[in-house]
């Protein structure tokens, strides 16, 4: 099984009862961990994933339609994968009496401690209708092996 980590940029203390936006974000983030989880102070929005374990491979499906393959930075480092994604938009429309401009950055980070049967020299990923798909091949010796009959003589 694989742990995950989401991160999440850093919070105010509050020191007062909680607001109800405050309360609303934890039970959002509480009860609905499986949806996308977002951040209302900012527009940092954490794409939901399905985790598959197969008899060869793990499969992580991460949701984040809009976004581009080139959008995405996947790397392994001490036996966590991280996936992270920036996407920067300027946009300024000029015409006869105004100027309109509009930028966006949206950006999330998720991390996924890998247990020791993935083989993360041959860890591969796609990027496909909306849905990053990394695919997390075990080690041979960590596949299930068929069971077999033994005849007696």
């Amino acid at each position: 099984m694989m742990n995950t980590r989401v991160c999440y940029p850093k919070k105010e203390s509050y020191t007062s009862m909680p607001g109800f936006s405050n309360l609303m974000d934890t039970i959002w983030k509480n009860e609905f961990p499986g949806l996308f989880t977002r951040n209302w102070e900012g527009s940092t929005v954490i794409p939901s994933v399905n985790i598959i374990e197969g008899k060869e491979s793990f499969k992580i499906e991460l949701a984040a339609p809009g976004l581009a393959k080139e959008d995405f930075k996947i790397k392994v480092e001490e036996n966590v994968l991280s996936i992270s994604c920036e996407k920067k938009r300027n946009e300024e429309r000029t015409e006869e009496n105004y100027t309109r401009q509009e930028f966006s950055y949206n950006s999330f980070t998720r991390s996924f401690t890998l247990p020791e049967t993935v083989n993360s020299e041959k860890i591969g990923a796609e990027y496909k209708d909306g849905i990053l798909t990394v695919s997390l091949p075990k080690k041979e010796e960590a596949k299930v092996v068929p069971t077999r009959e033994i005849q007696v003589s």
